[in-house]
């Protein structure tokens, strides 16, 4: 079991950066996700980052705006250039050894942050 705590959200206007931050404590992740939920809305993969190959992956929404990056075990998320729809609950995921699938499936990850609320508005 790791726990995963999470900083960094808030409100900013359109075009706006926010930086996401998740440490993990308990287990050092091979894989470590952000998911976001808005409201009414399918939680979303955003972007992963695997620790052995440094791999990175976004959601076709983000590529070029946003960057994952990790520092030991905690991962940060780069947000530039924000829109509204961008607005959303984002969680912070982690797996041990995995994921054993897609990295942007909820269903692969055991272990969840508490959530930081992410708002894009005028």
């Amino acid at each position: 079991q790791v726990v995963l705590v999470e900083s960094g959200g808030g409100s900013v206007q359109p075009g706006g950066s926010l930086r996401l931050s998740c440490a993990a404590s308990g287990y050092s992740p091979h894989c470590m996700v952000w998911f976001r939920q808005a409201p009414g809305k399918e939680r979303e993969g955003v972007a992963a980052i695997f620790a052995r190959s440094g791999s990175t992956y976004y959601a076709d929404s983000v590529k070029g705006r946003f960057t994952i990056s990790r520092e030991g075990d905690t991962v940060y998320l780069a947000m530039n250039n924000l829109r509204p729809e961008d607005t959303a609950m984002y969680y912070c995921a982690a797996s041990e050894y995995g994921p054993f699938g897609q990295w942007n499936l909820p269903m692969m990850y055991d272990d969840w942050g508490q959530g930081t609320q992410v708002t894009v508005s005028d």
